[in-house]
């Protein structure tokens, strides 16, 4: 239980580092938080204009995901899962920021490497289909988690298809005011092109 505990703790720490937030500061674009959608993650980060900026964001939050689970992993299963729902936690409602953190995508997506590796590529695929023909943002998200949840309770044990099958709900509802956007069709759309 002990090993458990500290697993979540630590996973909760790792996922609310606001690595958005840190790199647009660092890079002198201020307050990522007052453009856009006012969200911390990599999508926003592109309305900077700063591609790679929010290339790095997206590698640094799914870093974490992963490594959450590595160093649960170390006191078992069930402190690699309780680490894993943790830092996806930590980067939606961080301490350090009011509880008011991302909508979770990346990081959901370096826990599915660490504990369904294959079901990460089929998500990550999806992604960027739906992103690529739909050019938006979240929706590619809400189609990946929710299938992801679909497809976990088939290739996946109890237990990691729970987490997933959780993940995904926490993805769904933070996404809420995307979609009453994409109802009303006033989403903002992504480019993957030039500039």
């Amino acid at each position: 239980m002990t090993g458990i505990v500290l697993a979540a703790a630590i996973g909760y720490l790792l996922g609310s580092i606001p690595f958005g937030l840190v790199l647009t500061r660092l890079a002198g674009l201020g307050d990522i938080r007052r453009i856009g959608s006012g969200n911390i993650g990599a999508t926003n980060v592109l309305r900077t204009g700063n591609k790679a900026l929010a290339a790095l964001t997206v590698l640094l939050d799914l870093a974490k995901g992963f490594a959450a689970c590595l160093i649960g992993a170390n006191w078992g299963a069930d402190a690699m899962l309780a680490a894993a729902g943790a830092v996806v936690l930590g980067h939606m409602f961080p301490v350090w920021l009011g509880f008011r953190g991302g909508k979770g995508v990346a990081t959901a997506l370096g826990v599915l490497i660490a504990i369904a590796w294959p079901l990460a590529i089929a998500a990550a695929a999806l992604w960027l289909l739906t992103a690529v023909i739909f050019q938006y943002s979240s929706l590619a998200a809400l189609v990946a988690a929710v299938v992801s949840a679909v497809a976990a309770g088939f290739i996946a044990d109890p237990a990691r298809a729970a987490l997933i099958a959780g993940i995904a709900l926490l993805i769904v509802l933070r996404h809420h005011e995307n979609i009453r956007r994409l109802i009303r069709g006033t989403e903002g759309r992504i480019s993957f092109g030039e500039g």
